[in-house]
């Protein structure tokens, strides 16, 4: 049986100091019983001698400090897993709110992980297919990746989101596919969005979903990441399935770490950012990947609203150092009218041109890709000089290459949110834009694809 402690000292925002407390280890889980009997939950934050800071799960109003009970559980926090967590979902803490039954868990599972051994992890090289040109064609997704999404307040990130989590499959062999979908401070409209738009489409049965709402304390956004991949791991290393991280909003993860990092009165980092931000978001990203020896493997897409649209701020800007690239929204092709306004100029995925070609989608693919990019680029420089300089200003083959900007975003990266392309409906698209240009301006494609492709 526990011990329990009836020397509450102080109650901070977040946090509360025990006094007297023995064998108590950091990141211990505790129970706290109230006068009326109510419980709560907390963790260890910190030991020092005999006293304990502990963070509150949920708020501190009505905690009497003398005649409130402190228990220590004896153990980290924890996650049950097991295969019927498909089709189901859970607040930020692994408790179900769907109105179905609990859990029968087959083994429970330590939230925090354990990072994978560089050694063991083997090469990301399979492509995924995500339905979405811009993704597929030009920045294309490989299994065990972390590709984050880099949008802005307002921006359409969420319908695409819910887009990829529908269609992503690994193509060719029948292979088990799972998503798992975690929010962190998302409204109850956005919550609603999600779980409907998965069950409307049947996707659900293969997602399993956390969801920790604006209103919900911090340091249960803290925890819901850590749940999710715990779920991740199990169905991908034990369950052998191929399995979809998608995390939303990071800055949300990021905001509620500075929050407690505040109440905790820690030397604040940059705009006052805990100084570990960098080591706390790689122990979340650095759980995806592949084993050697495994059949399954964990991908991510991180989702991050940019603060004030800014590339530099700390919590994109780390992101990028620790992901393999990165999916950048538009907020000017949104203006536009294009959905899903992906700027692909700027985004890049590292690890593309390993998921591409022969076998795995076209031979073309990696001469095509090159190209568009090369095309669009020109053409994007040939529209800023039009404003400029009027249309007179420029050369016949400038003009071409303006006309097929616009087209390319409005064919290319305009497809909606429920048109789900093969990579070859995406490549063929490709093709049809390359032939608005003359055949002599191809100069990145091979000859024997023009020959097969151009112009047909």
């Amino acid at each position: 049986m526990p011990k329990e402690y009836r020397t509450i000292q102080e109650v901070a925002g977040p946090l509360m100091l025990v006094r007297g407390v023995e064998d108590v280890a950091f990141d211990e889980l505790g129970e706290i019983e109230l006068a009326n009997g109510e419980t709560r939950r907390c963790r260890v934050l910190e030991i020092n001698g005999q006293d304990a800071l502990v963070q509150l799960f949920e708020n501190s109003t009505g905690i009497n400090l003398s005649n409130s009970k402190v228990r220590f559980l004896g153990r980290n926090m924890e996650l049950g897993v097991s295969a019927d967590m498909l089709g189901r979902v859970f607040d930020g803490l692994g408790r179900p709110i769907d109105d179905g039954p609990e859990i029968l868990p087959d083994e429970r599972r330590d939230v925090n992980g354990l990072p994978m051994n560089p050694a063991a992890r083997s090469y990301p090289e399979e492509f995924i297919q995500t339905g979405v040109s811009a993704i597929d064609g030009l920045n294309t997704l490989v299994r065990g990746q972390k590709l984050p999404i880099f949008s802005a307040s307002g921006l359409p990130h969420a319908q695409l989101a819910a887009q990829i989590a529908r269609q992503a499959k690994v193509r060719g062999k029948d292979e088990q596919f799972a998503v798992v979908f975690a929010a962190m401070g998302i409204t109850f409209e956005e919550s609603n969005f999600f779980v409907e738009s998965f069950r409307e489409t049947g996707a659900i049965d293969r997602t399993v979903l956390f969801i920790n709402l604006a209103d919900d304390p911090a340091v249960e956004r803290i925890a819901t990441p850590k749940m999710a991949l715990t779920a991740a791991e199990y169905l991908a290393f034990e369950k052998g399935m191929h399995v979809l991280v998608i995390l939303t909003d990071i800055t949300n993860y990021a905001d509620a770490l500075r929050e407690v990092s505040a109440a905790r009165k820690e030397v604040p980092g940059r705009r006052g950012y805990p100084g570990y931000m960098y080591t706390d978001l790689a122990s979340i990203y650095e759980r995806a990947g592949r084993q050697r020896g495994k059949d399954g493997s964990i991908t991510m897409i991180p989702i991050l609203t940019m603060p004030e649209e800014d590339k530099t701020h700390p919590i994109p800007d780390l992101t990028g150092y620790i992901t393999e690239g990165q999916i950048i929204l538009s907020r000017e092709l949104y203006r536009k009218g294009v959905t899903p306004p992906i700027d692909v100029l700027p985004s890049l995925s590292r690890l593309k041109d390993k998921g591409i070609g022969e076998g795995k989608t076209r031979a073309d693919h990696s001469n095509t890709m090159n190209q568009l990019f090369a095309a669009y680029a020109r053409g994007k420089e040939a529209k800023e000089l039009m404003t400029i300089l009027g249309e007179a200003a420029l050369s016949d083959v400038d003009l071409i290459y303006a006309k097929f900007a616009d087209a390319f975003e409005k064919e290319y990266v305009s497809q909606g949110y429920d048109a789900n392309r093969d990579i070859e409906e995406t490549l063929e698209i490709g093709w049809k834009l390359l032939s608005i240009l003359p055949r002599s301006e191809l100069k990145r494609i091979d000859d024997k694809f023009l020959d097969m492709y151009y112009g047909k």
